[in-house]
């Protein structure tokens, strides 16, 4: 627990120097100093970080296997390996063995933990002194497979409850909750997780902190809309500590998308080339946005660095990469974009920026701050000011429906519902019309089904809901779509539930 303190409070070499001794020896040691060097790789994407990570997990399980004695701790140890190995074997390597491989460790971490569970839930249970660890070990498996699987959505949640999987939510949340405020040594991991729940999943969806919390703080503010209170969280993140970089990689995304919503183009261009130049996530996308931000500047304004757009955008395939067998899908429709820019003479995109802040949900993060929406309606009706007075060409159609969607959810943020119900309409309607950008029907259907509910129409937003659903495949973003789609149904599931217990009592 002291090692974890250190870790938290970004004394990383002390955290490992203080793990490292014992790590051969005690399966806690083990387990938190793999743990550690695991979260080390997942931000490097180092292959030499990936294996030694491995490796390290591999010889922490020696070392539960060698602990009969504390047999249920070493098995709750086992089972949290199992999961850290699973998810380097993802990263690793690129192929259908590995992902089997990978899929059987998950499973076997599942089972152990439904068999720990149900044994520490029973009156049989010995509580000896260390048993609240045992506890908390428990409570971070089951509340993070639960908490997990209940966002997927129901087509695939039916395979893995075949396969021996389910998943409930609040059982989840309940669980790492009461991890998280037990004095334990998973508390902090617990508590992590839920953060990470309420500040990025579920979003549609002073004293000296470390910077992985001061990140948390900022992405707080940032969803409520207090831009500049998150710029200075983030930045306060960055400074927190210079050991490792990666941290500084997640505030640089944040304060791209901060400065972004504030439309200070040439602040958030600067964080996009920070990250092309040292993060290893997806140099595509930050290439593509680098271009993107340029391309929003007039054409009159000079640009940073030298840089020109139009080059920007044409390099963007040549940076296309593969994780585990497959391209990110923002990579891939970053891609997919820039290819028009392939042309001797490129017919510019409108707003890309704010297209791809539609895929990172960043509507909703500017309806909370009413300058911000006038802002981006503001370069929207200029967008679209041009595009009518330019003469029609293959991509009229499409850029038409972007900007007509991007004003409907901006129009939404304005509380001017009909005018922006209507603009989700007109993008349905011209269906058949769209030569590129085929997501952007169903995401019309989805917008418009959540205006629905939002004004008590549930009846009709279902049925919209089911046809974005069913009706259309293979288009660009198509899993965040469908998981967005998932969440308003199981919204109003519970809501119609909820109703009826009312009208019960």
């Amino acid at each position: 627990m002291e090692a974890l303190d250190l870790f938290l409070n970004n004394h990383f070499s002390e955290s490992l120097d203080k793990l490292r001794p014992r790590s051969k020896e005690s399966m806690y040691h083990a387990l938190i100093y793999a743990t550690v060097l695991e979260m080390q790789a997942m931000m490097t994407f180092q292959h030499d970080d990936i294996v030694h990570a491995g490796n390290t997990m591999k010889s922490a399980q020696e070392v539960f296997l060698e602990r009969p004695f504390p047999q249920l701790h070493a098995e709750v140890c086992y089972a949290e390996c199992l999961l850290h190995r699973a998810a380097l074997t993802f990263l690793q390597d690129e192929n259908m063995v590995s992902f089997i491989k990978g899929g059987i460790k998950v499973r076997n971490s599942y089972l152990i933990y439904k068999e720990l569970n149900a044994f520490v839930q029973s009156d049989t249970a010995f509580k000896g002194p260390n048993h609240k660890h045992l506890e908390g070990g428990v409570s971070f498996g089951i509340g993070a497979f639960n908490l997990t699987l209940s966002l997927f959505p129901a087509r695939l949640l039916k395979l893995l409850e075949f396969a021996g999987f389910s998943g409930d939510k609040e059982f989840g949340i309940s669980q790492l909750f009461t991890g998280a405020t037990s004095h334990t040594l998973r508390s902090m991991l617990c508590a992590l997780l839920l953060l990470c729940f309420y500040t990025f999943l579920s979003f549609i969806l002073g004293l000296y902190w470390g910077a992985i919390f001061l990140f948390f703080a900022g992405r707080a503010e940032e969803i409520k809309g207090n831009i500049d209170e998150a710029v200075a969280l983030f930045e306060d993140g960055c400074k927190a500590q210079q050991a490792w970089k990666q941290f500084h990689h997640m505030c640089y995304w944040e304060l791209m998308w901060c400065f972004t919503f504030k439309k200070h183009w040439k602040m958030a261009y600067f964080y996009a080339d920070l990250l092309s130049q040292e993060s290893r996530w997806s140099k595509a996308m930050y290439v593509y946005m680098k271009a993107a931000y340029l391309s929003m500047l007039p054409d009159t304004e000079s640009r940073p660095f030298g840089d020109n757009e139009v080059d920007l955008f044409r390099q963007v395939p040549t940076y296309k990469q593969k994780i585990a067998g497959k391209s990110p899908p923002t990579e891939k429709f970053a891609i997919r974009k820039a290819r028009r820019y392939k042309a001797s003479n490129p017919i510019r995109l409108p707003v890309p920026v704010l297209e791809m802040m539609y895929m990172w949900n960043g509507f909703s993060m500017i309806s909370k701050q009413s300058e911000l929406t006038e802002g981006m309606m503001e370069t929207l009706l200029e967008a679209e000011r041009i595009l009518q007075a330019a003469p029609e060409n293959v991509y009229s159609v499409d850029d038409t429906c972007v900007i007509l969607l991007l004003k409907g959810l901006c129009l939404k943020n304005q509380g001017q519902t009909q005018t922006a119900e209507d603009c989700f309409r007109q993008v349905y309607s011209s269906e058949k019309k769209l030569k590129f950008d085929h997501y952007l029907v169903p995401n019309a259907l989805l917008e418009m089904s959540l205006l629905y509910i939002d004004t008590g129409r549930k009846e009709q937003a279902i049925h919209l809901l089911q046809k974005a659903k069913k009706n259309y495949k293979e288009y660009s973003m198509e899993s965040r779509t469908q998981f967005r789609v998932h969440a308003a149904l199981t919204k109003l599931k519970a809501d119609t539930n909820d109703q009826d217990e009312i009208t019960t009592l």
